[in-house]
């Protein structure tokens, strides 16, 4: 893969610096066509675990694991790709969302673990009483702790396929049990659930709306979590969170379970139960294993993912979540990234990602009520950043870091449709601090930098991003300190 150094272009305004901002690695699809429109293609993908042995309810069988002998499993995948993007869909394991390569820079979003390892066997914590991550974006329901839906096939259908717009759906009905599930999980449901996968044209991110329906005449109790598991700025043979990577999420306070309190040994106490988040933000600040729960859950924020500080490239949910208010956090500890070992000769369950999850209840084992004959619709966005080091704001057009001191106003900004022309306008009350068009860099991100007048601390500086013809895309402000 070819490496260029990092790259900026100036150009000087009045009262302002437009940056380009973070060149890294060139695009390892480079020597590939890059599609004008979407294309839907299918492929294969082999995925490499340690042997073992299920039953017919995908219960595991005692005595048939064996970490010294390592098999492939292949499964049909599908591909949405545009110019910005490569989409890999895995349906017949998880229905889930398996791989998003960002084409300007080459790199993978998500973490997928190269060899599988069974673990939690006969440990009374998950559906199947044991448990094998591979990675990607997946749903999980309907009960806490992976759910039972996520080494199931998934029902696989086309339902828009055009130049300018790709829509695919996955979909499953939990209208199956296990018969030896732990006692504190519970039977079928009956819930329907389907998961709509997007790629347009004009898009450098992925759309998706997960759509649950309760078919019974009466209220039942269930829970539904997407799970996450995120490793932005990867080599897309190797993914895996590294060293630099930072949870962003717009939280304050966080509380973990008994089990794993010292994940929050020496963060300052938030009352109640509850620690201040700035600490464990950090992956290397991580110790060991553990849950963390946004305490009390997201209170409306829009958005949480992960940033690679290593290359400044992050991955992003943009979705409403007072319908998926919970957050759980998750990692194996930073000692998996700082003690990784070559997965093929030590085969171990251990590995280096961050798992974020959306529920639409706070914890795990806090069940939601699912309305009689209901329908529950989550829509959600999957974006890349390039170049920031940190998002502020975001909606389904642009994810934006905004800040403002005496000496002077930051913007950094990635544009979800790159090739749509912009003018940004920056003021403090009547005063306009910047306004001018502004084309938006897919490869390298965008930053505007602005002088503030003396004496202005306590003001607000507001900021819009429009299209060329005056369409708003985004609208807020910050305070100057």
């Amino acid at each position: 893969m070819a490496i260029h150094a990092p790259s900026r272009t100036r150009v000087r305004f009045a009262v302002a610096v437009l940056s380009a901002v973070c060149a890294f690695h060139a695009d390892v699809h480079a020597a590939s066509p890059v599609p004008e429109g979407v294309s839907l293609s299918e492929s294969t993908i082999t995925w490499s675990t340690v042997k073992y042995a299920t039953n017919a309810e995908n219960g595991f069988v005692s005595g048939s694991l064996d970490k010294k002998t390592i098999v492939d499993r292949t499964f049909k995948t599908h591909v949405l790709e545009n110019r910005y993007l490569k989409v890999t869909l895995l349906a017949e394991f998880g229905g889930r969302i398996l791989s998003i390569i960002y084409k300007p820079t080459g790199h993978e979003q998500l973490y997928r673990t190269e060899v599988g390892v069974p673990y939690g066997i006969k440990g009374g914590i998950f559906y199947y009483d044991w448990l094998m991550v591979y990675g990607g974006i997946f749903p999980t329901f309907p009960d806490a702790e992976h759910g039972k839906a996520w080494l199931r096939p998934w029902d696989f259908k086309v339902v828009k396929e055009s130049a300018g717009e790709v829509t695919v759906s996955m979909s499953l009905k939990d209208d199956f049990e296990y018969s030896a599930a732990p006692r504190k999980f519970g039977g079928s449901t009956g819930i329907e659930a389907t998961y709509y996968v997007t790629l347009k044209a004009d898009r450098a991110a992925l759309d998706a709306r997960v759509v649950l329906k309760n078919p019974h005449d009466k209220t039942i109790k269930y829970e539904y979590w997407t799970c996450t598991t995120l490793a932005p700025g990867s080599d897309p043979k190797n993914p895996k969170t590294t060293g630099g990577a930072e949870i962003i999420a717009p939280i304050q306070t966080y509380s973990t379970a008994d089990w794993s309190t010292n994940l929050s040994d020496g963060d300052k106490s938030a009352g109640m139960g509850k620690s201040r988040f700035e600490k464990l933000r950090y992956f290397k600040n991580w110790p060991t294993m553990g849950i963390a729960y946004a305490e009390p859950g997201m209170l409306g924020g829009n958005f949480w993912g992960v940033i690679n500080h290593d290359n400044e490239e992050g991955i992003f949910r943009i979705a409403d979540n007072t319908v998926t208010p919970g957050l759980k956090m998750w990692t194996w500890g930073f000692p998996s990234f700082t003690n990784e070992t070559d997965a093929r000769k030590d085969p171990n369950e251990q590995r280096p990602y961050i798992e974020l999850w959306a529920g639409v209840s706070d914890e795990f084992f806090h069940s939601a009520s699912f309305p009689a004959l209901g329908e529950v619709s989550i829509p959600e966005t999957y974006s890349s950043t390039v170049g920031m080091s940190n998002v502020t704001h975001a909606n389904e057009n642009i994810l934006i870091n905004l800040s403002a001191e005496a000496s002077g106003v930051n913007l950094q900004f990635f544009s979800i449709e790159p090739a749509t022309p912009l003018r940004v306008t920056l003021k403090r009350g009547d005063a306009v601090l910047f306004n001018d068009a502004v084309k938006a860099d897919p490869k390298n991100g965008n930053r505007i930098s602005a002088t503030i007048p003396a004496g202005s601390s306590g003001e607000q500086v507001e900021l819009t991003i429009t299209t060329a013809e005056g369409k708003e895309l985004i609208t807020t402000a910050t305070k100057i300190k």
